[in-house]
């Protein structure tokens, strides 16, 4: 029952019909370059609903929703949000994101909900990386863009040294792994275009989830 409640609360305080849900769930979905038959195996829910979802044609249990949701990089309260002001979205330093602490710390500076680009920072202390082997997701153009420190940006196998003020550009499909290899705190930033769903493939990084 309170889940129910919660749904139709959710509803109502949104003003979003079913039509409009599965829209907004459809929008998502392509934003992320995933099929139905993907978003389904992702989520455990089958194609056929999803596609009876999308089109409105039907309702989805508060279960089911967090599944889509959760496949789809996103939340609930994001996708009844509504209210997101038009113009300029401001993240602040202290209110980024944490996705990961630790001796490797990464913060999402790109704001919710999905759009066509995500930008992550990644600290990693000296001797830290993105995990001890190298994982893909997608394939988006992605950008690392070294801010201060050393690091060895490895892809399919092949090491790189980048230093503070250089980039470097690859396809997000392509193996890839970050290690600090100088003596501070190293500094890096993620651009990927479009946004990806990491696959499970390597380290627990996945700076792209």
């Amino acid at each position: 029952m309170y889940y129910s409640e919660l749904m139709s609360t959710n509803k109502r305080k949104s003003g979003l019909d079913d039509a409009q849900l599965g829209a907004r769930i459809r929008e998502i979905r392509k934003l992320r370059r995933l099929s139905l038959t993907q978003l389904g195996e992702i989520s455990g829910v089958s194609a056929s609903f999803l596609s009876q979802l999308e089109r409105g044609a039907c309702s989805a249990s508060f279960g089911t929703l967090r599944d889509v949701t959760e496949a789809l990089g996103t939340t609930l309260a994001e996708l009844f949000n509504t209210d997101q002001a038009p113009g300029p979205r401001i993240v602040r330093h202290a209110e980024r994101p944490q996705l990961l602490d630790g001796g490797a710390r990464k913060y999402m500076l790109s704001p919710r909900p999905l759009s066509h680009i995500e930008i992550f920072a990644g600290e990693f202390d000296p001797g830290e990386s993105t995990g001890e082997e190298p994982y893909n997701h997608g394939d988006s153009q992605e950008f690392l863009i070294v801010i201060r420190g050393s690091v060895d940006q490895q892809i399919d196998g092949r090491s790189h040294i980048l230093e503070a003020g250089d980039t470097i550009e690859y396809r997000s499909s392509q193996m890839h792994r970050t290690v600090n290899v100088g003596d501070e705190v190293a500094e890096v930033h993620w651009i990927v275009s479009p946004v990806t769903v990491p696959n499970t493939v390597g380290s627990n990084e996945g700076p792209h989830s």
